[in-house]
């Protein structure tokens, strides 16, 4: 699911992609869940910009700003440092819409891989 939400982000398609982000941020836990719901907030913040809603951009934006200045925790699959940047000049300044990007370009499984008993 995560691959599909960052390919429809950057599609354009961020009503989707906010919907493919939330099933991985509802069953999620800190320290990762405050990203996701950044990651979720840039999506819908981006919609905003696309519809022309100023006042939605820069509360959705600035909120999810917030959220993806944490540190990610090692083996989160969305690169966000340089995203958070490039939200930050979407926001800020009218830059473009930034793109979101796996780590590597592989989204690692979520489910822990199973073990063979000795």
């Amino acid at each position: 699911m995560v691959r599909r939400a960052v390919s429809l982000y950057n599609a354009g398609r961020f009503w989707q992609a906010h919907e493919a982000l939330e099933s991985v941020w509802r069953p999620a836990a800190p320290p990762e869940r405050p990203l996701w719901q950044g990651l979720i907030q840039a999506a819908a913040a981006m919609l905003h910009r696309e519809r022309g809603n100023a006042h939605g951009l820069q509360v959705l934006g600035r909120a999810a700003i917030e959220k993806l200045k944490a540190a990610p925790p090692a083996g989160f699959p969305i690169e966000t440092v340089q995203f958070m940047r490039g939200l930050t000049a979407c926001v800020n300044g009218g830059g473009p819409v930034p793109p979101m990007a796996l780590i590597n370009g592989v989204a690692p499984s979520r489910t822990p891989p199973k073990t063979k008993d000795a």
